[in-house]
């Protein structure tokens, strides 16, 4: 990376950093979390889930054109390690859908009302012997073929990682550009109502087995935080990304009973080992969001969805959290470059005194919004957007991490090391070299499981 390029890439690191922190910045960041026009911007949609080199180059595109732009996320899929699994979750543009549709959620109930007691009892069992096959249909065919899959979906998660290492290094050394977010993970209560029980499960539950509900909630708080930990910057750079899918379907009872308490007591074992997190507040979460202020101050980047009331959020949380978007997607697509750079004049005037504010849309940028559109909110931000250009907001230092993580306990396994020991009836020699090892890799399988639920 070239003298030049760093200081831009710090540059756009402390505006992001800072501006989450609710510490001064020189204007108002653009940090759109998630970024489907610029995955698209020169490439089919298809293309972006098969093809890495054009996706890559969409975006390197999208950064020549768009250079005023302060974090571009990565696309969370490749299609061909789903493909490899016959993963039933998801259609694709190209293969189940016509190559310009967006990749739609197929959501159904994976997990039976009655098998609670089984995701409780050893959720790593639950997850490989009754999830799975029914997730992923080459788990269906004869043995042969679904020991293959698996070995197939292992080194499509190799050449994945690699896909994404190349990818952030490119954006970081070429354009100097960094990521809104590195990392995911799922509130416990969408973990179950999202893929295990889907959403009319889920709600039928919390009335005929609300303890097995909340009792499964509890179980899953640490394997969502430690899987969120194990995809998360290992420099604390960028914040760890939470979508949140069933509150705007719940009242706040039921909110406060059954998705808040797990939900907290993951994002606090994030914090505490050093995280912030960028939470889609997806829906309108107006009846919910005060919740955060029981979090610590500065920790939590609320992305606020159209139906939300953006003007609402600054007022009951805007002094305790960072917030973003304000630009609805309709606009994008449908709108005028002069109603973009009316409503992003109003959003810098409304939202930006006192920082804590990043421009942007409603959870995300459309794939199908108008070049001239996304132009006019850039445009318009230089326009509206200082606070004081004498203001050099440098990247901070990560959060502390604790010493002691409350609830996050020991790494779950399928296999303890104690049992594999045993089974090979001890080793002969330094039994740590052996052991620390097989515990890593039994941890990395088990938070890989945790994948397909996402």
């Amino acid at each position: 990376m070239s003298n030049d390029v760093k200081e831009l890439y710090e540059e756009r690191l402390g505006r992001y950093q800072n501006a989450i922190a609710l510490q001064p910045v020189d204007r108002i960041p653009i940090a759109i979390g998630s970024n489907n026009f610029a995955e698209s911007y020169t490439a089919s949609l298809q293309e972006v889930i098969y093809n890495p080199q054009k996706w890559l180059q969409s975006e390197l595109d999208f950064v020549r054109d768009f250079p005023e732009f302060d974090a571009l996320r990565n696309n969370r899929f490749w299609a061909p390690m789903y493909d490899a699994l016959g993963v039933r979750t998801y259609k694709f543009p190209g293969r189940d859908l016509a190559p310009h549709v967006a990749t739609q959620f197929v959501e159904s109930e994976y997990m039976l009302a009655d098998e609670y007691d089984a995701l409780i009892a050893n959720p790593g069992q639950f997850m490989l012997e009754k999830f799975l096959p029914r997730v992923f249909s080459e788990m269906d065919k004869d043995s042969a073929r679904s020991h293959f899959a698996f070995l197939k979906a292992g080194l499509a998660q190799g050449m994945y990682a690699e896909i994404m290492r190349n990818r952030s290094i490119q954006l970081q050394n070429q354009c100097g550009m960094p990521q809104p977010v590195t990392g995911a993970f799922l509130a416990p209560f969408d973990a179950i109502g999202d893929v295990l029980r889907g959403l009319t499960g889920v709600l039928r539950d919390i009335r005929r087995c609300p303890d097995k509900v909340l009792e499964a909630c509890d179980v899953l708080a640490p394997i969502m935080a430690r899987f969120a930990l194990s995809t998360a910057d290992p420099l604390r750079r960028y914040p760890i990304f939470v979508p949140t899918h069933k509150p705007t379907f719940m009242s706040p009872k039921q909110f406060d009973t059954f998705y808040w308490p797990s939900f907290k007591k993951t994002m606090e074992m994030i914090i505490a080992a050093g995280y912030k997190i960028r939470m889609y507040m997806e829906g309108d979460w107006g009846k919910h969001w005060h919740h955060v202020l029981e979090l610590p101050k500065g920790t939590i980047l609320c992305d606020i969805d159209d139906q939300g009331d953006i003007f609402k959020a600054k007022e009951d949380i805007g002094h305790h959290m960072c917030i973003a978007g304000g630009i609805l997607s309709r606009m994008f697509i449908l709108g005028t470059p002069e109603e973009i750079d009316a409503r992003v004049k109003l959003l810098c005037e409304k939202l930006g005194p006192g920082g804590g504010y990043i421009m942007g849309g409603g959870c995300y940028l459309p794939g199908n919004s108008k070049p001239e559109n996304v132009r006019a909110m850039v445009d318009a931000v230089m326009k509206y957007g200082w606070y004081d250009k004498s203001i050099k907001a440098r990247p901070l230092p990560p959060l502390p991490v604790s010493s002691q993580i409350p609830g996050l306990g020991e790494q779950h396994v399928l296999t303890p090391w104690a049992v594999k020991n045993a089974e090979m009836g001890g080793v002969l020699g330094d039994e740590e070299l052996i052991r620390k090892p097989w515990e890593t890799i039994e941890g990395m399988a088990f938070n890989w499981l945790w994948s397909w639920s996402m």
